[in-house]
């Protein structure tokens, strides 16, 4: 069984890229040998920080870097598994959602967050807009400019972003979904896919749940949406993929309904 390996905060463990050198990369990416319409994105893959923020710290204790404020529990394993059952590029972010979210835009006001789920981020509360652009040029940008270049590389991708959420957030009730679905107004695979996943007996599947769809300039909407390519942004709830089999077993789910998904939505295009 493959085993996925998530980077971790440099407080926790020894990062595998040693960035004082100067080689650290904001992305990871699989499979780019590979001809394929469907492209596989994982914007919180791990909750690294780089050396260059704060020292390679945000100053927080251990246990809020394994929450899901730092990263998406998970989905990185998922995006990977993904990518290999359908013979996908994979691409994946190299930094924590709390250096800077590559799933917003870059003038949303939550790009760089000072408060999540009830926890203060020290490193961020005083940032300014020095600090922000320099995110934004060594980890933001370089991930962002990737995902462009492999989904502009034929006229047919598909983007399927990978994601996972809690099970409840602080103070709120416990969440019900398995999986969840977003997607804008308009969009046929999502639907497709939701009828797919949600059959009798099957899963119970959040329709734009645990939120709501897209914001604009979001990592889909800015690489999917504004380009016309069929897109969708799949949800899993963090602890029911918190093993590599797990992972594996959702990837391999999801690899069996997305083509049909998609068949459905190009008929009723057509």
């Amino acid at each position: 069984m493959t085993q996925f390996l998530i980077r971790r905060n440099s407080s926790i463990a020894p990062p595998m890229i040693d960035d004082t050198a100067m080689t650290y990369t904001a992305f990871f990416t699989h499979g780019t040998e590979l001809d394929s319409r469907w492209l596989i994105t994982c914007d919180h893959a791990t909750n690294f920080i780089p050396a260059f923020v704060n020292g390679g710290d945000l100053g927080l204790p251990a246990e809020d870097m394994e929450r899901h404020i730092a990263y998406d529990p998970g989905a990185y394993g998922v995006a990977r598994a993904l990518g290999q059952a359908l013979g996908a590029p994979v691409v994946a972010s190299n930094f924590s959602r709390l250096v800077i979210d590559p799933n917003r835009g870059e003038d949303d006001p939550t790009l760089l967050m000072k408060l999540y789920d009830g926890t203060i981020i020290p490193a961020n509360r005083h940032a300014n807009k020095a600090e922000l652009n320099m995110r934004l040029e060594r980890c933001y940008r370089p991930y962002h400019g990737t995902v462009a270049d492999l989904a502009a590389r034929r006229e047919d991708t598909i983007i399927v972003a990978i994601h996972s959420f809690t099970p409840q957030l602080r103070g709120r009730p416990p969440r019900p979904w398995e999986i969840g679905i977003l997607y804008p107004a308009g969009e046929r695979l999502s639907p497709a896919l939701i009828d797919l996943l949600a059959a009798p007996g099957a899963l119970t599947v959040g329709d734009n749940e645990p939120y709501t769809g897209y914001l604009p300039g979001d990592a889909i909407d800015r690489h999917g949406t504004a380009h016309g390519r069929p897109n969708t942004l799949v949800e899993l709830r963090n602890d029911l993929i918190a093993t590599a089999e797990q992972q594996v077993s959702w990837a391999t789910h999801l690899a069996e309904v997305l083509p049909q998904a998609l068949q459905k939505a190009e008929s009723a295009k057509g």
